[in-house]
């Protein structure tokens, strides 16, 4: 029964913290865009020349 006086105000730490890093991410915008990243995964044009490059390489060895 003594866990209890333990546990219970972990729990509401753990919560509080949980809270915090959410009003944290909500203010910084991390949930501004959420389509880019998935968009970003079908398109190449933002790598490099060089690992362009070796991404072609990679697809003809492949072939």
């Amino acid at each position: 029964m003594s866990i209890i006086y333990v546990l219970i105000p972990l729990a509401i730490i753990i919560v509080a913290i949980a809270i915090a890093i959410f009003f944290w991410a909500v203010k910084s915008n991390q949930f501004d865009d959420l389509d880019r990243q998935g968009y970003s995964i079908l398109y190449d044009d933002d790598l490099p020349p060089e690992e362009k490059k070796l991404a072609e390489e990679r697809k003809k060895l492949n072939e």
